[in-house]
């Protein structure tokens, strides 16, 4: 039997005795309780995997104790002892969380099962949410992904979504802005109010005012009735300004009153109303070069991007290719009806060698004509749509001589090359063989001075790394990735991030 914790709570001194005899035979650790009010305090205070309680106490109805008991700890199941004529109690305390009831006088061999049993159940609710976790670990709502960049954001979102700050969201076109958005809203304390979304780009300058803020009848030219404006819309909700960028400079101060005084007034209306919404704004504009285009004012700037979120372009997280890729694969399929099941090798290799100009929306249409175009089960390379001219060649640095303008970037190259001849890493490293080479590598950086700025060592490492590896393996990146422990997508990563290799198709 697995080894587990089990509170007794009874106040029948002999049938303490007797079922702690029982379950300490069977290898487990029983704690016991004489009444109710102890047991609860235990389950509070510490860790256990089944509760065993009669549910007849001298201090606390059984049905409570339950109750209680699932509140303090959801995940312990408990099995109430009762006697043939509380049946119909015990059947009630099943309805309020129980897992089971066994009756007296107490079968030992039957209860014994029935404790396997709920630990067993403990384990299993146990390893789901492991699994949910995982699978988290790949998705954040309807977003895909789990590259460190993509982690980031997810840690972001659950950090700020409870809160009322405003969100300014960054990123190329096609990134997965607005599917950032909306995960901050459903995250949020306003998920079961309104989500509204308004796109500055997409309307006419003299509309954006109008159904922003909505009008009255007459206020102005086809204005045949009152209209409620977006703000009004989303109250109590969250308000998502898309390529806010592209809002007309002559409404910017408009939109900066109702963050700062939080009420708004209708066109043609003199009546001010009150606002009540979380702003969430997205655009693919540098924020700052907007600013001095004189497209954006700083002072709207500074009030819309309490948190800022940087969504990375797809080439900077090749990690999340393959997920996408199978993502897209399955949804268009299922849509519609097409045999196509998965990617070939050499496809994926497309895949990763790609640049991506334009990212995660790109890709969804690759997949999509993809799975349309494939009449069997496996996609092939030729069956992707990509334009070549779009791949980013990768070129080879000088190998023997440091590069770098740093000076602390020589510094520490030079220090890695010692190391390297003094400790030639086998099949046998072991973790001595490591901390000397870093020790080395470390020993060999000069302090940096007041205001320097020092290298980021562990991303230079990072491309040492890989490229030391894949000369090993005379450019076998299979053989470098399982050298190095990666996953193939990671190595692809890297090897386009610094540059790696020289006319190489991943």
């Amino acid at each position: 039997m697995t080894k587990a914790r089990i509170l007794v709570i009874d106040d029948d001194t002999n049938l303490l005795d007797l079922t702690q005899f029982h379950l300490r035979k069977q290898g487990l650790d029983p704690v016991t309780a004489a009444n109710g009010s102890t047991g609860l305090k235990l389950l509070e205070s510490q860790p256990f995997d089944v509760v065993l309680t009669d549910l007849r106490l001298p201090d606390l109805d059984g049905i409570e104790l339950v109750r209680r008991g699932k509140e303090l700890a959801p995940d312990t199941e408990i099995i109430v002892i009762t006697g043939f004529s509380s049946v119909g109690k015990a059947v009630e305390a099943t309805k309020a969380g129980a897992y089971q009831f066994v009756e007296k006088p107490v079968n030992y061999d039957k209860l014994l099962l029935m404790v396997q049993q709920a630990i067993e159940r403990r384990e299993q609710k146990r390893e789901l949410a492991e699994l949910r976790k995982r699978m988290q670990a790949e998705s954040f709502g309807k977003i895909i992904g789990s590259s460190r960049a993509m982690q980031n954001i997810y840690e972001i979102i659950q950090s700020v979504a409870a809160s009322d700050a405003n969100v300014l969201i960054i990123g190329e076109s096609g990134t997965g802005k607005e599917l950032v958005a909306g995960a901050v809203h459903e995250h949020s304390l306003r998920a079961k109010k309104p989500y509204v979304k308004i796109n500055c780009a997409a309307l006419p300058k003299e509309l954006i005012e109008s159904e922003l803020f909505g009008h009255t009848k007459g206020s102005f030219t086809g204005a045949a009735r009152d209209k409620e404006g977006l703000i009004a819309q989303a109250h109590g909700g969250s308000l998502l300004m898309d390529e806010i960028g592209e809002m007309p400079m002559e409404l910017q101060p408009k939109l900066l009153r109702v963050l700062q005084e939080r009420v708004y007034t209708p066109v043609g209306s003199e009546k001010s109303l009150a606002a009540d919404f979380r702003l969430i704004c997205a655009t693919n504009r540098n924020p700052h070069d907007a600013i001095r285009e004189g497209l954006l004012r700083e002072d709207l700037y500074y009030r819309i991007n309490t948190i800022e979120i940087h969504v990375p372009p797809l080439r900077e997280r090749a990690e999340d290719v393959q997920h996408l890729a199978q993502y897209f694969l399955n949804v268009f399929s299922e849509r519609y009806q097409r045999p196509a099941q998965r990617l070939s090798h050499d496809a994926y290799q497309r895949l990763f060698s790609y640049n991506w100009p334009g990212n995660v929306r790109e890709l969804q249409n690759v997949m999509e004509r993809a799975v349309l175009m494939t009449r069997g089960e496996v996609i092939e390379a030729d069956s992707l749509p990509m334009n070549s001219a779009a791949s980013t060649p990768i070129v080879k640095p000088a190998p023997t001589t440091p590069t770098t303008t740093a000076e602390n970037g020589a510094h520490m190259v030079t220090a890695a090359t010692a190391a390297t001849t003094t400790a030639t890493p086998s099949a046998n490293t072991n973790t001595a063989d490591f901390d000397e080479l870093c020790r080395l590598l470390v020993n060999g950086l000069p302090a940096p001075g007041p205001g320097d700025d020092p290298p980021n060592i562990f991303e230079r490492l990072e491309g040492s790394i890989v490229q030391a590896a894949l000369a090993r393996t005379r450019g076998n990146k299979q053989a470098a990735a399982n050298l190095l422990g990666l996953y193939r997508p990671r190595l692809y990563s890297i090897i386009k991030k610094y540059h790696l290799l020289e006319g190489s198709e991943l």
